[in-house]
């Protein structure tokens, strides 16, 4: 198959990959993220009224001040001072408790849609092709979803609130100072060129650097996902690589250090730097309250209170620039995973599917001149095959390796689509059935039988979640795994084990064949599903699917011949081509590539 993993790569990124991620992030459309919250219109109208009314809120404090500085303490009047003292608890009360409001709808909004993002990213990759899967490194589809959705999380949470609140808060308290005085508001717009070319190059440094931090975090989750699973330790421990698989590590792990490094310090200067150009302006706000030309017979209140606004100014204007450096930074996590939103679905439900209960299907499979070429091949795997099963029959293909059998299979359970003609099921193309409506008519045993890490029980419920515990039990029971099961210290809740592990490949074979049982499908596709067992295990688990295969049409593939001699026809293939069919006896009697393979 074409496009095959790399595995166990300790790749470096190039030039060219670096500059095509900081493309992509460019092109990622702030409008796009934008309706990522368009749903939530209600909420953030709450949040931005409960803004409005705490910036609102917060613009009285420095005036209060002034009037408890130039009025009430000098005049000894103690009744205002009461009431402007306790004006100013109230309203830092009244600010709090909005803020609390504000900050749980905001931090509902950004959970909910980043429990979007994460389905819809699982949604959509379910729907893709097995190609996709076979290209895709291990461990890289789940760090997307995982690690880079989570790096998005602040940003999704806390942008479009603090934006907001930002950006109410100084403009509020730029209208305050003015109201105070404009002189020295003009000093207090200094600040504001150095910090906007600061944000601007820090933004691009962290950009560049989240881009290579989310590569290198894909890249240590591959190295745990293929070197930490039971056929990777396996694998290390005989070929004696565990040394070379923790260098790895440590290598991805230092690079991760030194990036996150880079990313802190990028902010930190810049932090640093602002705090010394916003330090020396209430000095110059001094000096020209001190001076004659400048002071304009500037109060002490005045003073006190527009210090304390040019103060607070600061906290608003660099949250403001931090979103902005934050939002241009995340653009590489929503690059990647746009990236994966955009993939085309090669295989999908048709737009008007044919409706079918899989229980009414009869199980007629014919392949209708099928040709079939993987991506980007320039010779087809299969071409011109032409194959009739008539329901309740048995299709047996053989041949040699490569010559096209499991591909052809593939297209049964429309794992892949015919390039050119047509497979059918009952005389309707497949393609013109819902996905979920050919899994119920059509069923699956391969040679690499998958299961996952739960008890028995839920293996088996896996194919049908509505299953009784009699149907499970008889299910095993027709796949001859019952007793066996019975015997395990828990029973059906003993927990198999990554990928079954504690079981050995007959008994996951029966497992396997019991959870096809449940679905009961019409058509049965056996992919070489007893090459690797011994002769006896063979014969256990022949018996099993003989009992799988009554009233079925199945297609099998098997390399040895024996298990294949009672099917009703036999087809020959090689290089994509069928070039034998018949029985067991009649290809033997033609003497040709069939009576070569079984001799």
């Amino acid at each position: 198959m074409a496009g095959h993993p790399q595995r166990g790569s300790d790749r470096r990124p190039t030039g060219q990959q670096r500059a095509a991620e900081k493309q992509q992030a460019q092109q990622v459309s702030l409008r796009r993220i934008a309706r990522l919250f368009t749903p939530y219109g209600l909420q953030l109208t709450t949040v931005s009224a409960t803004i409005v009314a705490s910036s609102l809120a917060g613009l009285a404090s420095p005036f209060l001040l002034r009037a408890l500085l130039d009025s009430a303490i000098p005049r000894q009047d103690v009744g205002l001072l009461v009431g402007l003292t306790l004006a100013m608890v109230g309203i830092t009360a009244a600010t709090a408790a909005l803020g609390v409001v504000q900050t749980w709808i905001s931090t509902r909004v950004g959970q909910q849609v980043m429990h979007r993002l994460r389905t819809d990213v699982f949604t959509h990759l379910q729907r893709q092709s097995l190609d996709f899967f076979t290209r895709t490194r291990t461990g890289e589809v789940q760090s997307r979803i995982t690690n880079d959705i989570g790096g998005m999380q602040s940003v999704v949470t806390s942008t479009a609130t603090s934006i907001a609140s930002n950006l109410t808060t100084t403009v509020a308290t730029a209208v305050a100072m003015v109201a105070l005085s404009w002189r020295l508001s003009l000093l207090t717009l200094l600040v504001m060129p150095p910090a906007v070319l600061l944000s601007r190059r820090v933004a691009r440094m962290r950009r560049t650097i989240t881009a290579e931090r989310q590569r290198e975090l894909a890249d240590l989750n591959v190295t745990i996902e293929e070197s930490l699973s039971v056929g990777g330790v396996q694998l290390s421990k005989t070929l004696g690589t565990s040394r070379h698989l923790v260098d790895r590590f440590t290598r991805s792990s230092e690079r991760l250090v030194d990036l996150e490094l880079r990313s802190d310090l990028a902010g930190r200067w810049r932090m640093a730097s602002m705090s010394i150009v916003f330090a020396a302006i209430p000095a110059l706000i001094y000096l020209a309250a001190g001076l004659p030309a400048t002071s304009g017979g500037m109060t002490i209140g005045t003073l006190v209170a527009f210090t304390s606004l040019q103060a607070a100014l600061f906290r608003p204007l660099m949250g403001l620039l931090d979103v902005g450096v934050s939002l241009t930074s995340s653009l590489a996590l929503f690059a990647r995973i746009f990236d994966y939103l955009d993939l085309p679905v090669e295989i999908a439900d048709p737009v008007e599917p044919r409706h079918v209960s899989p229980r009414e299907v009869r199980g007629d499979l014919r392949f209708e001149d099928v040709t079939f070429a993987y991506e980007g091949s320039d010779t087809a795997a299969l071409a011109g095959i032409n194959l009739s099963v008539p329901a309740g029959s048995s299709l047996a293909l053989v041949g040699e390796t490569g010559s096209g059998k499991t591909t052809l299979a593939s297209l049964v359970s429309r794992l892949h689509d015919p390039t050119s003609g047509r497979v059918t099921i009952d005389g309707i193309d497949l393609r013109d059935l819902r996905l979920e409506d050919l899994a119920g008519i059509v069923g699956v045993v391969s040679q690499d039988t998958y299961l996952i890490h739960a008890t028995v029980r839920e293996n088996l419920r896996y194919a049908k979640p509505d299953a009784t515990d009699a149907e499970i039990e008889r299910a095993a029971r027709a796949a001859q795994i019952h007793s066996l099961i019975e015997g395990l210290p828990l029973g059906y809740d003993t927990v198999v084990g990554s990928n079954g592990h504690r079981f050995s490949g007959g008994e996951k074979q029966r497992i396997a064949i019991a959870r096809t049982l449940l679905r009961d499908p019409r058509v049965l596709v056996l992919d070489e599903a007893t090459s690797a067992l011994d002769n006896e295990t063979e014969r256990a688990v022949q018996q099993a699917f003989d009992r799988l295969a009554e009233g079925r049409t199945i297609l099998t593939i098997a390399h040895r011949l024996s298990t294949v001699r009672h099917a009703d026809q036999i087809a020959v293939l090689s290089a994509g081509r069928v070039v034998e069919t018949g029985t067991h006896d009649d290809l033997l009697a033609v003497d040709g590539t069939y009576a070569a393979l079984a001799a």
